[in-house]
């Protein structure tokens, strides 16, 4: 479970987030909202890349602000862009860094990104260059390098927005198919129409939270 507690946060004198209380606990969970609602801060805090200037963000009992590596353990993070993630040359490489950083054992490791990269259909890839991929690939490819780590919860920033109509398509359908517990910020309603829950931000605010058949409604009318 992560629970956010009169949670704050503010970039020197600018507000971004004003007293968040909630728990999530559901299997699927999106966060919607304008730019500068405060949603992309949010996500951050979700993980522990930013701690909250104010009120408290514990992850299964753990919190945010003392206990920052072992939630990072816990809750795998994908970024927007994945140029931002991909770190080593080769495909396999790229994979395998998190894994490494852990000191798995070889054997170990070896089995497990061949697995991440047969499931997300980048075996081909293998020993391509990673920045030479296209954007969907590449998005898949950062979606692999967190899994193969074996969080509990994954936290997506806006994995679709530069996404063409089919790679649009296999990420969500890759986030549909989790195991593990999902939060994922987006402007993509479709894709979060069949949701347990959705959180939506205005102004640093949770103005609504509701399945998707309520919640989106009313963000679509706030934004008219």
């Amino acid at each position: 479970m992560i629970e956010f507690c009169s949670v704050t946060h503010a970039y020197g004198d600018r507000a971004v987030l004003s007293d968040l209380s909630f728990r999530l606990t559901e299997r699927r969970v999106a966060i919607l909202g304008g730019n500068g609602s405060g949603k992309s801060t949010l996500a951050r805090l979700l993980n522990g890349l930013l701690v909250p200037t104010g009120g408290s963000v514990t992850v299964d009992g753990l919190d945010t602000r003392t206990d920052g590596r072992a939630v990072r353990r816990k809750v795998g993070f994908v970024f927007q862009n994945p140029d931002v993630q991909i770190v080593l040359p080769t495909v396999e490489e790229d994979v395998a860094f998190g894994l490494k950083a852990r000191k798995i054992p070889k054997e170990e490791i070896a089995r497990r990104v061949t697995a991440a990269l047969d499931r997300h259909g980048l075996a081909r890839y293998r020993h391509q260059p990673a920045h030479q991929m296209s954007g969907g690939e590449k998005q898949l490819l950062a979606i692999a390098g967190v899994l193969v780590l074996e969080p509990d919860h994954v936290v997506f920033d806006e994995p679709t927005t530069l996404l063409d109509l089919r790679n649009r398509r296999r990420v969500i359908e890759t986030i549909r198919a989790l195991p593990q517990k999902a939060v994922v910020v987006t402007h993509d309603l479709d894709m979060v129409m069949d949701f347990d829950r959705v959180l939506v931000l205005e102004d640093g605010r949770v103005v609504a939270d509701a399945p998707p058949a309520v919640a989106v409604p009313a963000y679509v009318e706030r934004l008219s």
